[in-house]
């Protein structure tokens, strides 16, 4: 009944050795998980990790969103090896003792912008592609110099589809519009994709979302927040990518704000507790999350392991559990534009501090 309830209130851990991982050649691999994958770096429980996390959409303006490193970064991955998926990921992380069965508690303590600058697409696995005459546009934002909001800088259109991860395109000046003038986009650095490799032979696309995490678009998986991933293979080998710097609840063009970040994050290897799903620590919330082909098949997966969260981790009865997310649960669709959709069932820790009273 303990374990979830300890692991959310975070108990202290004592810092190991910090370890610095740049998206360099050698760091990175483009598209897919996978439990073959050499490690790029080698930690123990509770060390500290820098890492770099560079957007695959670098290259919607290459002339804001790219630097010299980046550049030699997308020089130096050919077009034919960036598959099955789309996002450029930086690992794998090999943790030592770390098991099948045994959970990755993954706390993040900051996300900050490598530069000012992001780029959404509206993109043809977009929800209403076709409502769009089948066009596909770019929109350029830029954040102000505190980094708390984004404003749009401009939008292009794209005549061909977004088919080559990485794909660079050089916008005319007489080709840009204006966009959202007069809006300003609260700006909330998180990461769209991390997660363990799967216990798979090959390549595991970054696509979709899944048990071992991967691309699950929840914009509240950023600086103050705890993820605990299910660990699949000897050395979990963990990776992070698809940095984003705001998106919202659906990601319904197909994008977020999509930005290179510098990310700060502490390991710690759980082996008292097990959990089905990638579960989201937030200061204020439990967040789970469900994944189908099916949005309604999604839901009720979310459903199910919250109330695996309440029953097993809480000690509730399953009616309880069952009125109590009815009550108080909030249930949102974190994205729709993945071959797998993703659901989100939010429920507040607060709630179980009050004392009964007769």
């Amino acid at each position: 009944m303990s374990l979830i309830r300890d692991a959310v209130d975070r108990q202290p851990v004592a810092p190991g050795a910090l370890h610095r991982l740049p998206a360099v050649p050698g760091n990175v691999h483009w598209g897919y998980f996978d439990a073959g994958l050499r490690p790029a770096l080698r930690v123990r429980s509770g060390d500290l990790i820098q890492a770099e996390a560079v957007t695959h959409h670098a290259g919607d303006d290459p002339d804001l969103m790219m630097d010299a490193a980046v550049r030699e970064l997308f020089a130096s991955i050919p077009e034919h090896d960036r598959n099955p998926g789309v996002h450029l990921m930086t690992g794998p992380i090999h943790v030592e003792d770390a098991r099948p069965g045994d959970m990755l508690e993954v706390r993040y303590l900051s996300m900050v912008p490598r530069c000012r600058y992001g780029s959404n697409l509206a993109a043809h696995w977009g929800h209403l592609y076709r409502e769009f005459d089948e066009r596909e546009r770019v929109t350029i934002y830029e954040v102000d110099a505190g980094a708390t909001t984004a404003r749009a800088l401009y939008a292009y259109d794209v005549e061909d589809k977004y088919l080559t991860p990485g794909r660079i395109t050089r916008c005319p000046e007489c080709d840009r519009q204006r966009a959202l003038s007069g809006v300003r986009i609260p700006v909330r650095p998180h990461l769209g994709t991390a997660g363990v490799a799967p216990d798979v032979r090959g390549r595991v696309s970054t696509i979709p979302p899944g048990r071992h995490g991967g691309n699950i678009d929840n914009w509240r998986i950023g600086a103050g927040a705890t993820m605990y991933y299910p660990v699949a293979v000897d050395g979990a080998l963990f990776s992070i990518g698809d940095p984003h710097i705001s998106q919202g609840d659906g990601e319904i063009s197909g994008t977020a704000i999509e930005s290179s970040l510098n990310v700060m994050f502490q390991i710690v290897l759980r082996k008292d507790f097990s959990f089905p799903s990638p579960l989201l620590e937030t200061p204020r919330n439990w967040i789970v999350h469900g994944f189908h082909e099916d949005l309604d098949q999604a839901m009720r997966n979310a459903a199910l392991d919250m109330l695996t969260l309440l029953t097993e981790h809480r000690g509730l009865s399953r009616d309880d559990a069952y009125s109590l997310m009815s009550v108080a649960a909030d249930f949102g669709v974190t994205q729709v534009v993945d071959t797998t959709q993703g659901v989100h069932v939010r429920m507040s820790r607060d709630i179980f501090a009050a004392p009964d009273r007769d």
